[in-house]
């Protein structure tokens, strides 16, 4: 039940998103700079919890864009309606909606749906990751040198040291290939699928990453905090890999290489 509900919850998001891309609705900003929401969002966002709330009314809800529905649950949804928002805005079609389940303080599943590339991945701890229904995995990939990377640049902390521009100037200097596609979700489905070999961002929210990382994880892959420490989705540093190349980012995300 809790697996069906997060399903129908992701794809019905999946169609609102699809239905409006490209069409005319209101963008406004939030706090700080290019920090998008547009009325898709709240939408998206109002059709996820109504299918929550539905089969589990008493349930925590944890979203974007309304913030805490507090409940006396030991579950949790956390929801982003539209991850990667900017992207959306303008027409571009990496985003999508990622909705996580956690019980007891534990991320138990997850979703992560692009309708324009009609991708749905799906995590459940301790059962692997799928891509529409088929097995994924991390890379074999042993070495930084041969990888390729993806990351997101928080706008704060552009000039702290060690920071986004730092770590990246480093990286491509080595001429390790570094992308940004402005959706940390699918940043983290696309490592669990093996696409890119590692993902790190100096600043995140629960909703960006909570099921992005269980996805990670239960493709065979390891996702910490900056130091190393096993990654909560309420702290804001991750790096997500295949495992194989997790230290020697490690190190050099803090200046140790």
């Amino acid at each position: 039940m809790l697996k069906s509900t997060l399903l129908e919850a992701a794809t019905a998001a999946g169609a609102i998103m699809r239905e409006s891309f490209n069409g005319a609705f209101k963008i406004s900003n939030k706090t700080g700079i290019n920090n998008l929401v547009t009325e898709i969002d709240h939408a998206s966002e109002k059709a996820i919890i109504g299918i929550i709330k539905k089969n589990y009314p008493d349930h925590f809800i944890l979203s974007e864009e309304v913030g805490e529905i507090v409940m006396d649950s030991d579950y949790k949804w956390i929801i982003d309606p539209i991850d990667g928002t900017v992207n959306y805005a303008n027409g571009i079609p990496l985003c999508c909606v990622s909705i996580a389940v956690e019980y007891q303080g534990k991320m138990i599943l997850g979703a992560v749906f692009n309708p324009f590339f009609n991708e749905l991945f799906v995590a459940e701890k301790g059962k692997g990751a799928t891509l529409n229904d088929k097995p994924v995995q991390v890379s074999a990939k042993q070495d930084m040198a041969s990888s390729c990377l993806v990351t997101g640049f928080p706008y704060s902390l552009l000039d702290e040291p060690n920071g986004p521009l730092e770590v990246f100037n480093t990286l491509i200097r080595r001429g390790i290939p570094v992308r940004r596609l402005g959706s940390a979700a699918i940043d983290l489905c696309w490592v669990a699928a093996g696409r890119f070999d590692g993902f790190y961002e100096h600043k995140l929210e629960a909703w960006d990453s909570a099921a992005g990382f269980l996805m990670v994880e239960e493709a065979g892959g390891k996702v910490t905090d900056f130091s190393g420490n096993y990654y909560s989705p309420y702290q804001p540093q991750i790096l997500a890999t295949n495992g194989k190349i997790h230290d020697e980012l490690l190190d050099c995300i803090n200046g140790r290489k």
